[in-house]
C-alpha cells in the first residue's frame, strides 16, 4: 500500500503521538519507523496536564490510570485514534470519542498468559499460605506446619468470565489437576472439561477457588459483596485480577478475619496510585493469608512487548488504510486494497438518513473500485476506493456534507 500523504516522508512535518504510562519503547520505536513524533512519558499525567500535553497530538496510548474524559478529547483538537494499551477501556470515554469521530482500540488478547499464570500461581501460594509464611520467615518466625494447607489438585476452580484470560486460564488449571467450572452471561465454548453453570451464585457456592476475570460494566460493579462471600464455602480461596471496583474490599477484609475466606489475591482496587511515588492503602492491608501485588497482572516483558506491537499495529493500520477491526467503540470495516490505481477515501459521519445519498451525488464522477459501510450507535464509517485524481473541489464537497464528522484522503 502506498504511503499515506500526512506521513513524514512527504516533506512535512512529523506528526506526534503521546504514549503514557511507560508504554513498552517498541511502540515508540514501531511509530517513528513510519515517521511519527512520538513523546514517552512514564506516569498518568492529571487532567490539568492532559489539556496541554493533547493539544496537537494525533493518536494518545495509555494504559489503565489516565483518565481521558469528554474535556480532554474535546482539547485533542488533532486527535484521530486512542490506543489502550492492556484489556479494559473504562478509562475512556467512549461515547464522547465516538461521537468525536474517535476510534478506540485495546489489546484483548497479548497480557492474557500473563494473567493466567499469575492467577495459577497464587491458587498454590494461597492453599500452602505461603505469603504469610514468607512474612514469619522474614521477621525471623519458624512456623512449619501442614495444617491447613492443601494440595490444589482435585479441587474446584470457578472462574467467573470465561473471556480470553479466563478460558486460558481453565486450560492451565486443568493441566494442573483441577475441575474447571465457570459462569458468563456469554454463550461461550467451555474447553477442555470445563463446565458452565447456570448461576453465579451456583458458582460461589460450589467452589474451592473463585476468580474473576470480568470487564467493568454496570452489571459487573460491586458484583461481589457481603453476600455473595457468604454464600461461598467456609475455607473458599478468592482471587481478583480483574477490575478493582467489582469487589467490596470492606466485605472481603470482614469474611478474611472471620476466617470464612481461607485467602484472597488481589491484584486490582478502586483506587490505585498513579505513580510508583504515591502511597497504597486498602482495607485488606493485614489480613491473613492475602497476597496484594499492585496491579501487575498483565506486567510481564513479554506481555508488554507484544502489547506494544499489537495496538501501535492498530494505529498505523487505520492511519494507512482506514480499517477499525478491533476498534471497541466504532464499526469495524475492513476494506482491501483496491490498487495502485485506487484512492481511498474514508468518511466518519453521524449515523442518519440521506447520507449515502448526498455523499454519492459527490462521487457520482467516480468510477467506484470498492466500499465498506458499518455503523455503530451514533456514527457511520464509510470507505471508499474511487478510480481517478481526487480534486480540492471534490475533497471540500465532501467535508462540508451536513452530517460529516472527519474526512480523510488516506492515499
Amino acid at each position: 500500500i502506498r504511503i499515506p500523504v500526512n506521513m513524514s516522508t512527504n516533506g512535512a512535518a512529523p506528526r506526534k503521538v503521546l504514549l503514557l504510562e511507560n508504554i513498552d519503547s517498541a511502540s515508540k520505536d514501531k511509530l517513528e519507523q513510519a515517521g511519527y513524533s512520538v513523546e514517552l512519558l512514564k506516569h498518568a499525567p492529571s487532567k490539568e496536564e492532559l489539556l496541554t500535553l493533547v493539544e496537537d497530538v494525533v493518536a494518545i496510548g495509555l494504559r489503565s490510570k489516565t483518565l481521558l474524559d469528554e474535556d480532554v478529547l474535546k482539547a485533542a483538537k488533532k486527535l484521530e485514534v486512542i490506543g489502550c494499551f492492556c484489556i479494559g477501556t473504562n478509562q475512556v470515554d467512549l461515547n464522547a470519542a465516538q461521537k468525536l469521530g474517535i476510534p478506540v482500540f485495546n489489546s484483548p488478547f497479548s497480557n492474557s498468559r500473563s494473567v493466567a499464570e499469575l492467577i495459577i500461581g497464587n491458587l498454590v501460594f494461597l492453599s500452602r499460605k505461603l505469603g504469610d509464611q514468607n512474612k514469619n520467615m522474614h521477621q525471623g518466625i519458624w512456623t512449619k506446619s501442614a495444617a491447613g494447607c492443601h494440595e490444589i489438585r482435585g479441587k474446584t476452580l470457578g472462574i467467573v468470565g470465561y473471556g480470553h484470560i479466563g478460558s486460558q486460564l481453565s486450560i492451565l488449571a486443568e493441566s494442573m489437576g483441577l475441575r474447571v467450572q465457570f459462569y458468563d452471561i456469554a454463550l461461550v465454548m467451555p474447553l477442555g472439561n470445563s463446565k458452565k453453570v447456570d448461576t453465579l451464585d451456583q458458582l460461589l457456592a460450589t467452589s474451592n477457588f473463585v476468580s474473576l476475570h470480568v470487564p467493568l460494566t454496570p452489571q459487573t460493579e460491586n458484583m461481589i459483596t457481603a453476600r455473595e462471600f457468604a454464600l461461598m464455602r467456609k475455607g473458599t480461596f478468592f482471587l481478583n485480577a480483574s477490575r478493582g471496583t467489582v469487589v467490596d474490599l470492606d466485605a472481603l477484609a470482614e469474611s478474611l478475619k472471620s476466617g470464612h475466606i481461607a485467602g484472597a489475591y488481589v491484584d486490582v482496587y478502586p483506587e490505585e496510585p498513579s505513580s510508583n511515588s504515591e502511597p497504597f492503602s486498602s482495607p485488606l492491608q493485614g489480613c491473613p493469608n492475602t497476597i496484594l501485588s499492585p496491579h501487575i497482572g498483565g506486567s510481564t516483558v513479554e506481555a508488554q512487548v507484544a502489547i506494544a506491537d499489537e495496538v501501535s499495529s492498530k494505529f498505523l493500520t487505520f492511519f494507512n488504510e482506514g480499517r477499525t477491526e478491533g476498534a471497541v467503540n466504532f464499526p469495524e470495516v475492513n476494506l482491501p486494497y483496491g490498487g495502485p490505481d485506487t484512492h481511498r477515501i474514508l468518511s466518519i459521519h453521524q449515523n442518519k438518513p440521506g447520507f449515502m445519498r448526498s455523499i454519492n451525488e459527490v462521487l457520482a464522477q467516480f468510477n467506484i473500485e470498492g466500499q465498506e459501510l458499518r455503523t455503530k450507535g451514533a456514527i457511520g464509517l464509510l470507505l471508499v476506493d474511487v478510480i481517478g485524481e481526487i480534486s480540492q473541489e471534490m475533497k471540500d464537497g465532501i467535508s462540508a456534507l451536513s452530517l460529516e464528522i472527519k474526512t480523510k484522503f488516506l492515499y
